[in-house]
């Protein structure tokens, strides 16, 4: 059998296993997901652990994804972004992928998005870091707006055709925009936006990566002038994807392992 897991402090109220375990029923494998709460000084370690107890792949999550990059050898993609979300241990040394990145498009095209033209990130934590990264490597301008706006311009500074902006610019770049993604935690578990409703107009795709509630107030917002609303329960689901067809090398089941995720919420 094959263990797969998740490390992170804390990790009670993870929709991964659901999630997986629905994927592994579905292809067959004979495999399980489980989760870790390693101290929170303790995620290189814990990487290391799981290599000498077999385990096959792991997912990371706060506060671990900056930590692990000393315990694998990271791709180019989670090399750029500084953050690892999954571990390949077939590999010497264990391989670190940065699997939100490709959530993001993933979650865009599936509803789709064409990803051309100038994208506003709000945002310039590690969330926002792996939005910006995505988009700006299908080619998109990438307006990086944050409270702290020396964190914007850090984070614009890293990634190609970025500009970084205090949230008070967003009344001029929210109306020229094609794409707008939420990559902070405001609206989670409350009926309050980032993004003030009069920005935004009919021709904007919205992705929002707060999953609690599914149907936040910005999207609710952006489905009033009839722009395109993705919520995050799509980038949480295809993470998640991208990570198991990087430890198995099979096709996900999408539909099976999105309808597994949505039954928790």
């Amino acid at each position: 059998m094959d263990v797969f897991g998740l490390i992170g402090n804390p990790v009670e109220h993870s929709l991964s296993p659901p999630m997986h375990e629905a994927a592994y029923e579905a292809l067959g494998l004979d495999a399980r997901y489980v989760t870790f709460e390693p101290d929170a000084d303790a995620g290189a370690s814990a990487v290391a652990a799981a290599e000498t107890l077999g385990v096959a792949g792991l997912n990371v999550t706060i506060p671990f994804k900056q930590d692990v990059l000393a315990a694998v050898e990271p791709d180019d993609l989670a090399a750029r972004i500084g953050a690892v979300n999954t571990v390949d241990f077939s590999t010497t040394p264990p391989t670190g992928y940065n699997t939100d990145a490709a959530g993001t498009v993933r979650a865009l095209r599936r509803h789709d998005v064409v990803l051309d033209g100038t994208a506003v990130v709000v945002g310039a934590g590690g969330a926002g870091r792996a939005v910006a990264f995505a988009l700006a490597d299908e080619g998109m301008t990438v307006e990086i707006a944050n409270r702290t706006v020396e964190r914007a311009h850090d984070l614009a500074a890293d990634v190609p055709r970025a500009t970084g902006h205090g949230l008070d610019d967003l009344p001029d770049l929210v109306p020229a925009a094609d794409v707008l993604v939420n990559a902070t935690s405001v609206g989670m578990g409350e009926d309050i936006t980032p993004v003030p409703a009069d920005l935004l107009h009919g021709d904007l795709a919205v992705l929002d990566a707060v999953y609690d509630p599914v149907e936040t107030r910005l999207l609710r917002d952006a489905a009033a002038v009839g722009a395109t609303t993705v919520d995050g329960v799509w980038m949480l689901l295809f993470q998640g994807v991208a990570a198991l067809e990087r430890w198995t090398g099979r096709d996900a089941p999408v539909e099976i392992m999105n309808e597994a995720l949505r039954e928790r919420l």
